[in-house]
């Protein structure tokens, strides 16, 4: 995938999150954003991956630009 995801929202996914494994969509194209569903298949996008060891309250981006190398919002959005 070349240039930018396209931005799903300019806010993070405010979500109660059980604890367990997660692929955060990085392209923007998932049908269950913030959540990979494999539509990054041909390209050279991968979902990031995160482990949650209890269960929490996260902020995941929401604009795909988060520049922490994680999936948790880093304010990035209020740059846009």
């Amino acid at each position: 995938m070349s240039g930018q995801p396209p931005r799903r929202q300019n806010s993070p996914w405010i979500l109660d999150l059980d604890a367990g494994k997660y692929a955060w969509c990085q392209c923007g194209r998932s049908a269950k954003d913030p959540f990979c569903d494999g539509s990054h298949v041909g390209t050279d996008c991968v979902p990031r991956i995160f482990v949650l060891e209890e269960a929490q309250r996260v902020a995941l981006c929401g604009c795909k630009m988060t520049q922490t190398g994680d999936a948790f919002c880093d304010g990035s959005h209020t740059k846009l």
